[in-house]
């Protein structure tokens, strides 16, 4: 089975534990997850079978959507409500202006120190391991964007906010909302996270593992039509198709020009755009990229 599955991952369950289940379910080694999700995090994983695995780092750079509740005063060592409290702080001084305004200045490019309780290695090692060993080293800031940040909902009662986020790869929803009670003169911590979109897949459309796993017993070819297709993460490359002396080329891989393509008069690649190349039988098999006056291949499928 070859394309991509949008999973919809439950609480409890880490990004490997999916992985490892729908290998079982599918009976097929070759899956990969798109990106970790913590594992009390919920919503959208993209999990890519077969030949679509080699899209994987592709997806990870994708725009993400989130929906997070943050949770004004609290102080922790996690930068959310599973880790131990640091430090309560008095939150009476907070009003609904004050948080409305705090969020808004987050929108765009910003610094973030990655949190301790994460999955990137430093000298080989994860740096949630350094920390599980009590052992806390310095990070460097990073840039990420934040492309949308609006505030759905707030309980002064509970003083949390519920908030939309779009973001850039590497972007911490844990540490950004710590950094905004940081910037309120107070501290806050992530009580929930849903992650509800990754490129073009969307919450509404993602399966649980036990869902999944009814189709897989009931009706395997039903599971396939859920199956996204690698071809159709890319809507806006031009869609090639080779004609017979294009095919030998394409299937090893080889440049092609333009006189190897079906309709190549019609042509209107502009230099260093990626295309997507289909076989005699329009079939995907590869993205090209346009350099010069020939294609040259970014990766095959």
């Amino acid at each position: 089975m070859d394309g991509i599955i949008n999973v919809y991952k439950e609480a409890g369950f880490t990004s490997h534990d999916v992985v490892a289940k729908l290998r079982g379910i599918l009976h097929q080694k070759k899956i990969g997850h798109t990106g970790t999700l913590d594992p009390e995090a919920t919503g959208v994983l993209p999990v890519c079978c077969g030949k679509a695995t080699k899209v994987c780092e592709l997806l990870t750079d994708k725009d993400k959507s989130y929906r997070a509740v943050c949770r004004l005063g609290i102080e922790t060592d996690t930068q959310d409500m599973t880790g131990k409290i640091l430090k309560e702080y008095d939150t009476s001084g907070i009003t609904e202006e004050k948080i409305r305004s705090c969020v808004s200045e987050f929108q765009g490019d910003i610094m973030q120190i990655p949190p301790m309780y994460s999955a990137l290695k430093v000298n080989g090692k994860k740096l949630y391991e350094l920390a599980r060993e009590g052992k806390t080293i310095e990070r460097k800031a990073r840039q990420v964007h934040i492309e949308s940040i609006d505030i759905i909902d707030i309980d002064m009662g509970k003083y949390t906010f519920t908030m939309d986020v779009t973001c850039s790869k590497g972007t911490y929803i844990r540490t950004l909302c710590h950094d905004i009670g940081k910037k309120l003169g107070i501290a806050a911590a992530m009580e929930s996270l849903i992650r509800t979109r990754v490129s073009i897949f969307e919450l509404e459309n993602a399966m649980t593992l036990s869902q999944i796993q009814k189709l897989a017993d009931e009706d395997m070819d039903r599971l396939k039509e859920k199956i996204i297709t690698v071809d159709s993460l890319f809507p806006d490359y031009p869609k090639l198709y080779v004609n017979e002396s294009g095919a030998k080329y394409l299937s090893n891989g080889n440049s092609l020009k333009k006189e190897d393509f079906l309709d190549s008069d019609n042509l209107k690649v502009k230099e260093g755009q990626k295309v997507l190349v289909y076989d005699e039988n329009r079939c995907f098999k590869a993205i090209y990229v346009l350099n010069g006056r020939e294609y040259k291949v970014k990766k095959m499928f």
